[in-house]
């Protein structure tokens, strides 16, 4: 489980493609400290496995699934992605319940910048519009963010400078694709009232 709080800008140093699947090295001085094969980190919102490990850099491997679910894909050689390790047991939770599988990829629409903050606006599938509402948490590349506003086809979410700095998020441009993980509690939620919801069960 993570909290959706980046520890680090990472980079990707290499890229190998397999028939049907993809390898990442990574580069992260601060996630690969004590890292050993089989570790989870969750590299844009994404849990992967540390498959190797050799001074402030790993490998993982990212299966054909994941790549088409996820912004992935579009990773390159040098590509900057944000990286945190799983939260541990009796931390503080920074951020909110963030399990590093992704729900769906949006697009970020638009950007308005301020003094102090700025508001950025991101596409919202379909079938996850029912799970984002107004001041309720979502994760946006591995960002754990309070949404602002919330229509059925987009999102906005205020972004201080300290986000802008430290996540790939100060760097999106329109256009760019992002990794969307909504609320597993708003999921969990969803299916416990199922029958109820839609009447083909009995109330308790």
């Amino acid at each position: 489980m993570f909290t959706g709080i980046v520890e680090e800008l990472g980079e990707i140093t290499a890229v190998e493609t397999l028939d049907d699947a993809c390898r990442f090295r990574l580069r992260g001085p601060v996630v690969t400290q004590g890292a050993q094969h089989g570790d989870s980190i969750a590299v844009n919102g994404v849990c992967l496995t540390v498959v190797e490990h050799e001074g402030d850099e790993f490998t993982a491997d990212v299966m054909a699934e994941t790549l088409s679910r996820s912004s992935l894909g579009a990773l390159a050689v040098g590509s900057r992605v944000n990286l945190e390790r799983p939260t541990a047991v009796g931390s503080r939770l920074g951020g909110h319940i963030v399990q590093g599988h992704v729900d769906g990829t949006g697009e970020i629409l638009g950007r308005e910048p301020s003094e102090n903050w700025e508001i950025v606006r991101i596409s919202l599938p379909a079938d996850l519009s029912r799970y984002v509402v107004e001041k309720g948490s979502i994760t946006v590349d591995g960002i754990s963010l309070t949404v602002v506003d919330a229509a059925d086809d987009h999102f906005t979410v205020s972004l201080i400078p300290t986000t802008l700095a430290l996540t790939t998020l100060g760097r999106k441009q329109p256009g760019d694709p992002v990794n969307l993980e909504v609320d597993i509690i708003a999921k969990y939620v969803e299916r416990m009232l199922g029958d109820r919801v839609t009447g083909t069960g009995a109330a308790r």
